[in-house]
C-alpha cells in the first residue's frame, strides 16, 4: 500500500474517539476492563463469522451442484468445503482463546 492510503486509514481510525466526544456520546460511569471490551467485540464479530461460514458452505454446495460432473469444478467445490471447515475450526479456536487463557490464569 502506498503511504497516503495508510495515513488516511490511520487518521480516520484515530478520529473515532474525537467524533464520539463531538457528538456527545455519554461515557459509562464505570471503568470498562480490557476483557469486557474484548467480550463486546467478540459478541459483535461472532454472528458475522457464523453468517460468513454458512454463506461459504452454501457457495461450495452451489459450485458442486452446478459442476455437472466436471472434475475441475468438483475439485474446486471440495477444496471450498475443506477450507471452509478449516476456517470454522480456526475461528472457533480464535474465539475460545480468551476463555482458555482466563481459565488458565484463574481469572
Amino acid at each position: 500500500m502506498n503511504k497516503k492510503l495508510i495515513t488516511l486509514i490511520s487518521t480516520t481510525l484515530l478520529m473515532f474517539p474525537v467524533l464520539a466526544f463531538a457528538f456527545g456520546v455519554p461515557l459509562p460511569n464505570y471503568p470498562i476492563s480490557i476483557s469486557d471490551a474484548i467480550d463486546r467485540i467478540f459478541l459483535f464479530i461472532w454472528p458475522l463469522f457464523i453468517a460468513f461460514a454458512i454463506i461459504m458452505f452454501i457457495v461450495a454446495g452451489f459450485i458442486y451442484l452446478t459442476a455437472h460432473g466436471e472434475p475441475g469444478k468438483v475439485k474446486t467445490a471440495g477444496q471450498a468445503v475443506m477450507w471452509g471447515a478449516v476456517g470454522v475450526g480456526v475461528g472457533v479456536l480464535a474465539f475460545s482463546i480468551p476463555t482458555i487463557v482466563s481459565v488458565m490464569l484463574g481469572a
